[in-house]
């Protein structure tokens, strides 16, 4: 593997730590309803598990309220079995057509709860692209002979790292003042 492609590799896994950031940021309840809070529930059909959004529609019908209408009645049951074991701070309610949940208002206290979760998150990313670093890093060590590039391409890497790093920063900000917006 050319030195050139470990840096290449190295922008591919931060780009999928960054997908990953954001798909944990995306499951976590901000007081507003969304689907994605729900979407990735297993669901027990047909003999398998399949997220929810397979097998059921969901929608907001407005602010705290999230509506599930599974496509097969007779998989009701499970599915509010599946919302009620993500543990998202409230039950759902089964009426025999629609499944709906009810987001109760966030506290000040599950608000900071909430932001030492994204900065967990973050961490938890920052600590991937480290990880990524030190491969990409090593690689170059071993592979360039030449002094000056090899130089040349630890900087390239460590702009790199910087950016994702700054990446993950906004992410978390973004994300932060989300969570603390009233």
């Amino acid at each position: 593997m050319s030195s050139d492609s470990l840096i290449a590799t190295f922008e591919q896994e931060v780009e999928k730590v960054l997908n990953h950031l954001h798909l944990e940021y995306s499951k976590l309840q901000t007081g507003r309803a969304s689907a994605a809070l729900v979407e990735h529930a297993m669901v027990d059909a047909y003999g398998q598990k399949q997220p929810l959004r397979e097998v059921a529609g969901i929608s907001i019908s407005d602010a705290r309220t999230i509506v599930i209408q599974p496509w097969d009645k007779s998989i009701m049951g499970n599915v509010e079995k599946a919302i009620t074991v993500l543990d998202i701070g409230t039950s759902p309610v089964n009426d025999g057509m629609v499944i709906r949940i009810n987001l109760p208002p966030m506290t000040e206290d599950r608000r900071k709860d909430m932001v030492k979760i994204v900065h967990q998150i973050a961490e938890e990313s920052r600590i991937s692209i480290r990880q990524q670093r030190q491969t990409a890093h090593d690689g170059i060590k071993d592979e360039e002979k030449d002094e000056d590039l090899r130089y040349s391409l630890l900087e390239k890497l460590d702009k790199a790292v910087k950016a994702a790093n700054d990446k993950v920063e906004e992410s978390m900000n973004k994300k932060e003042e989300e969570v603390m917006t009233v």
